[in-house]
């Protein structure tokens, strides 16, 4: 007779704490460890982030919050650590890891000076740094450094975004004169929502189609000059054949000057072709050390993939803001006395606020540990550490996977604070409202966060596609079988029997299964697995029909496809939680965390319980169990929801929430002694309801 194994069942579970045990988290421990590999240079972020002099003022016009970020960018230069990531000849330190580090921390202060760093340092400077040669970067880089020569990212068109392959922006090499000819054909090739291109920027990297000799060589990047600089170093006019508009007043990050540039036959030097990775010599002949344009194209903007790395990490801190302020409201904050007759009960007792706000602070800190992981992958990439074809892809992959997940999560934790908060959470004085309008665009600039997951799944059928293909002979034969045995296993209730059979009704013994470490890994692998696998066997036809019939196949699948991505970036938070666990030596510390890791993982199951029942995963027993655990784990963290948002290491002058200083607690104090006195001089009125009670 054969046994069939139980997925659950091949694990010890993480284990409950007997009643008596009272585990504690070490706040300054835990804010040391989540400092991480940078710490210092967090340190010195978050000191000038906590700064008033770069705290963003509340309610200016646009065109006060511009000037004062602009400056502030500058005064950056002086103070701030920017510059770590350029050559160590020009002042820098080649540290790519610790400049992402600090940036992120810029969103404390304002996200529009995060993001204007972003765009002169993290856009401008770096695609001169990434895509130029020595010699550019000797002549180019030190104004961008600098902020005297401030500059635009000019990717993006009014048509095309996120395809950017697809750029009608033209750059044709003039032979006789020895040099490219920029022309925007028609108003969708304008470039469009360029950060310093309204007002500031008098110089900016320019991406087009680079045509010689007749040849699209496709999509590469130019220096332009955009403007005039004036004697006080402001920037003038346009430069002839150039114009622009203002995007104006947007739904936040008015501190930045969007705007469009076109572009009427502009003539750039030869020279200012940015030439690491393609160049055309005097008599207009194209080189490339990489001979494949597909391979060209995707590497001089993998190149540039440092932006989706530090918008993970900022949206995070964007995260851990909110939930330091309603974790600290709802700690102080009184209402209803249901539960006694003369004290009102503190927001965070009520179950439902637990269940609001905690599952969103086991994904910060799972989203927290990824993001290290992701940093430290950035890191070696781009010292030369690892720098390899493979490791960039799986940077590429990895950041595409983590940055619509932390972005839309900031989004959903900033509303969701600012709801839990009542009215006090709608005061612009409570921050939680402008952070929503700022963190808004960080779904869709960088990469939209939809077009980002299909990038994922793509490379997740590449990957499944090459394993397929290494199976030959008696192994393929092998694999059809197991596949069709493992499709026939889970398509039938033998796993689900088998599952109520060994819980026997039991809650507290299917809860014991689910709360394992390896149990929960199975189930969250499996999704993956099974879902890429099903996608992969949909899709195989479209290798042998028309482009047109592939495209409408893939079209009909592409829902599928970007589940399967989401699936993956659940999985890489989870692991990247798990691995973190083993670094955490305090014991309390470690089984708090536990619990938040266990949360994490077992929410993100929750979420997608239908799955696991559609597919035979999850017996209805353990899925009802499901929920019912992760109320209990709720209720275990309760207590310790203020200590695991202090360890965030944030102070009132980086929160900068009214509501989050003490202010409340010391309002419902004032209130509680007042009725206190009140009953103890026996003067307070009688409750119309006793009276009634009485007769």
């Amino acid at each position: 007779m054969t046994t069939v194994s139980d997925p659950l069942t091949s694990t010890a579970p993480t284990g409950d704490p007997s009643p008596d045990a009272t585990p504690h988290v070490d706040v300054d421990y835990l804010t040391d460890h989540l400092l991480g590999r940078w710490s210092e240079l967090r340190k010195v972020a978050r000191s000038i982030s906590g700064d008033p002099r770069f705290a963003k003022v509340e309610g200016q016009s646009m065109a006060e919050s511009r000037a004062r970020v602009l400056e502030q960018l500058k005064l950056l230069v002086k103070e701030g650590q920017v510059l770590r990531a350029f050559p160590e000849r020009l002042g820098g330190k080649n540290d790519a890891g610790g400049n992402i580090a600090g940036f992120e921390e810029l969103l404390v202060a304002d996200p529009s000076l995060q993001i204007k760093a972003g765009v002169q340092w993290g856009l401008f400077g770096a695609a001169i740094l990434h895509l130029g040669t020595p010699e550019q970067h000797d002549r180019l880089l030190p104004g961008a450094m600098s902020v005297d020569v401030p500059g635009a990212f000019a990717m993006t068109e009014t048509g095309h975004g996120s395809d950017v392959a697809s750029i009608a922006t033209t750059a044709t090499y003039d032979l006789d004169a020895g040099e490219f000819v920029i022309h925007t054909p028609f108003r969708a090739a304008w470039k469009d929502y360029l950060g310093n291109a309204a007002e500031h920027g008098t110089a900016a990297v320019v991406f087009a189609q680079l045509i010689t000799g007749g040849v699209n060589h496709g999509v590469h990047a130019f220096y332009v000059t955009i403007r005039e600089t004036l004697p006080d170093g402001s920037a003038g006019e346009f430069r002839p054949g150039i114009g622009g508009e203002d995007d104006g007043l947007k739904g936040g990050l008015n501190g930045i000057d969007n705007g469009r540039l076109h572009f009427d036959h502009v003539r750039v030097p030869r020279e200012d072709l940015l030439a690491r990775y393609g160049q055309v010599d005097a008599e207009g002949a194209y080189s490339s050390p990489i001979e494949s344009p597909g391979r060209r194209f995707f590497t001089m903007l993998g190149s540039l993939v440092q932006g989706r790395v530090s918008l993970d990490g900022a949206a995070g801190v964007a995260s851990k803001i909110a939930l330091a302020t309603a974790v600290r409201y709802g700690n102080e904050r009184r209402q209803f006395t249901g539960a006694s007759a003369t004290e009102e009960t503190v927001l965070l007792d009520y179950a439902e606020h637990q269940r609001r706000l905690l599952p969103l602070l086991a994904e910060t800190y799972a989203g927290h540990f990824a993001h290290d992981r992701l940093l430290d992958l950035f890191h070696a990439v781009f010292s030369g550490d690892m720098d390899t074809p493979d490791s960039r892809e799986d940077l590429e992959t990895m950041a595409a996977a983590l940055k619509p997940a932390s972005t839309w999560r900031a989004l959903e934790t900033l509303q969701t604070a600012r709801e839990a908060c009542g009215g006090a959470g709608f005061l612009t004085e409570n921050r939680l409202v402008s952070l929503r309008a700022d963190l808004d665009v960080y779904a869709t600039f960088e990469g939209d966060n939809t077009v980002l997951l299909q990038l994922v799944g793509k490379r997740l059928l590449a990957d499944y596609a090459t394993d397929f293909k290494a199976i030959e002979g008696v192994g393929m034969a092998r694999f059809v079988v197991e596949r069709a045995a493992d499709t026939l296993l889970y398509k039938t209730p033998l796993v689900r029997a088998t599952q109520t059979i060994l819980d026997t009704g039991s809650a507290r013994r299917a809860a014991g299964y689910l709360r394992g470490e390896h149990a929960q890994r199975d189930l969250l692998t499996e999704r993956v697995e099974a879902m890429v696998a099903d996608l992969a066997n949909a899709l195989r036809p479209a290798s042998k029909v028309s482009r047109e019939k592939a495209a409408a196949l893939f079209n009909s699948h592409q829902h599928e496809l970007i589940e399967a991505a989401r699936a993956h970036s659940d999985l890489l938070q989870w692991e990247a939680f798990t691995k973190a666990l083993t670094d955490i030596s305090d014991p309390g510390t470690l089984q708090v965390l536990t619990w938040v890791r266990d949360l994490y993982g077992l929410s993100v199951i929750e979420k997608n319980l239908a799955w696991y029942l559609i597919n035979g995963r999850l017996s209805g027993q353990r899925a009802r169990t499901v929920t019912s655990y992760i109320d209990r784990l709720v209720a275990r963290l309760r207590p310790h929801a203020q200590s695991l948002v202090d360890a965030f290491g944030y102070g009132p002058e980086h929160i900068r929430a009214a509501i989050a200083t003490g202010a409340e607690k010391v309002r419902q104090d004032e209130a509680r002694e007042y009725y206190r006195q009140e009953r103890a001089r026996g003067g307070a009125p009688v409750h119309e309801k006793s009276l009634t009670k009485r007769s």
